[in-house]
């Protein structure tokens, strides 16, 4: 290599030569460009330090099934409270298979009440614990996400559509790469 060999980094800095090669460039202002943004150890990139727009995306839609459940609960509530006044009813008390029919449709509405509530439940930990989160709690996630959106396709097709969107998107934001690094940062040990 000769000294005045531009691949030389140890070559005679040129003016207007190419940036890189010597010392630093100074600023047209003054002083010497700032350094580059800080990142984790080794060269990684640093730990999230703010929930990932799409990780805060599958929260609220947790908290829209949530409400979707409690309205749920609320009209298979009233449908079970109208067959139990129907079977009451005086006039079909003599009916036993229609006493038989009320009784086991009255208890399986009351069964999807529990569930529903249940479920909501369920939904509004899962987006409560969002925060904080763990890695358990976002496979928690894509389990209940995976679970509703099949439960949406098939008993109830036509108003378990938004409930399956709703749930495919929780899969899809909290399964991806920022959602994983948000639930698998380092934690605040807890006093």
């Amino acid at each position: 290599m000769s000294f005045g060999d531009p691949n030389n980094p140890y070559g005679q800095q040129q003016q207007g030569g190419q940036p890189g090669y010597g010392y630093p460039q100074q600023s047209p202002q003054g002083g010497y460009p700032a350094a580059p943004p800080m990142q984790g150890g080794y060269g990684f990139p640093g730990v999230p330090t703010e929930m990932p727009g799409g990780v805060k995306a599958a929260r609220v839609m947790l908290y829209v099934i949530t409400g979707l459940q409690v309205i749920g609960a609320v009209i298979f509530a009233i449908a079970a409270a109208a067959v139990n006044a129907a079977k009451n009813d005086a006039k079909l008390k003599d009916d036993v298979q229609f006493q038989q029919l009320a009784d086991y449709s009255g208890n399986a509405l009351w069964g999807i009440v529990v569930f529903a509530v249940l479920w909501g439940v369920l939904a509004v930990f899962l987006a409560a614990k969002f925060g904080k989160g763990t890695n358990g709690i976002r496979i928690t996630a894509i389990v209940f996400g995976a679970i509703t959106a099949i439960l949406g396709i098939y008993p109830f097709v036509i108003f378990g559509l938004v409930h399956t969107v709703l749930a495919v998107l929780i899969i899809v934001f909290v399964a991806r790469a920022d959602g994983s690094a948000w639930f698998n940062r380092q934690q605040q040990p807890q006093y």
